[in-house]
């Protein structure tokens, strides 16, 4: 493995971090505003605090560009706002298990969609991460109406990685990080005050928004889009899984939680299908043509 590709990886693991021990400020979020105004503002918060930074993200941008920024928010909309409304009719556990199945899309996707091989171990890690998923959950038999809802989203989340991956290459970090949380920010503000009208609980989870808006979103969707220049889509996929481990050691050590025997071995299986990709044997060597960087044209075919 390239240095360039376990920079990425590491990244990555730091953004699960963040995402999951914001579930413990999100519960709290969540006894005060509806999920859709709560995930449109933070959104914009978090696009705000990188405009400083980035610049407006569509200054210089080439229409081709554009598109695939307005895509990215896109998928980041609909993969929030779908997760959100699965959330009414079924459980926090079955949803965290259901959205986390885009760790197998994503190569599925890859395969069918791009023809493209995913790196070695990736399946292996990918069964292992559903595996850990499903014990960590605690998800049972039976479908509820939200979990049709989930699924959804999970294709809209593996779509994501895998467009981000590839507009980030063109656009950088930064820029990309910002337009996206502008643009999905701005479609569920829109959509919480049709849907939910109501605001007066700002004022009493303000700080919610500030540390999810700048932590969790802000910062963690940016380093999402740098990590994304080196990590393949496939190491994206299933590092991010991840998120469901460091949300249930939160809520552990924050919340009082119980993590019984079950959710430890479904931790223990997502550590290994991290680490997996990494140890998995590469046939004919880690060569220069494996290490070197997508030229300008591979990235124009999708390559």
């Amino acid at each position: 493995m390239g240095p360039e590709r376990l920079r990425g990886d590491l990244i990555l693991v730091l953004v699960a971090l963040l995402w999951g021990t914001a579930f413990v400020v999100q519960r709290v979020a969540a006894g005060h505003m509806g999920p859709f105004f709560y995930t449109g503002i933070r959104f914009l918060l978090g696009g705000a605090i990188l405009l400083p930074f980035a610049g407006w993200p569509w200054r210089g941008m080439d229409a081709r560009d554009r598109r695939g920024s307005l895509l990215v928010g896109l998928l980041l909309f609909g993969g929030a706002t779908l997760q959100q409304a699965g959330l009414s009719t079924t459980t926090a556990g079955r949803a965290g298990f259901i959205t986390g199945l885009y760790v197998v899309l994503v190569p599925l996707l890859l395969a069918l969609g791009w023809r493209q091989r995913p790196p070695a171990g990736a399946w292996p890690a990918a069964i292992l991460a559903v595996a850990g998923l499903y014990l960590l959950s605690g998800a049972g038999t039976g479908v509820a109406p939200g979990d049709v809802l989930e699924l959804a989203g999970a294709l809209f989340w593996a779509l994501h990685v895998i467009v981000v991956g590839r507009v980030v290459r063109r656009t950088g970090g930064l820029r990309l990080g910002a337009a996206q949380l502008l643009v999905a920010g701005a479609l569920s503000l829109l959509l919480g005050l049709w849907l939910e009208g109501e605001t007066g609980g700002l004022e009493a989870a303000w700080w919610t928004v500030a540390y999810t808006g700048v932590v969790s979103v802000g910062l963690g969707y940016t380093l999402q889009a740098v990590a994304q220049r080196w990590a393949p889509p496939t190491d994206a996929a299933v590092i991010l899984s991840a998120e469901a481990v460091f949300a249930a050691l939160a809520g552990w050590l924050f919340l009082d939680e119980i993590l019984d025997v079950r959710q430890v071995a479904g931790c223990g299986l997502l550590l290994a299908a991290m680490l997996l990709p990494h140890l998995w044997p590469r046939p004919g060597g880690n060569n220069a043509e494996r290490r070197r960087p997508a030229t300008e044209k591979e990235i124009e075919h999708g390559q």
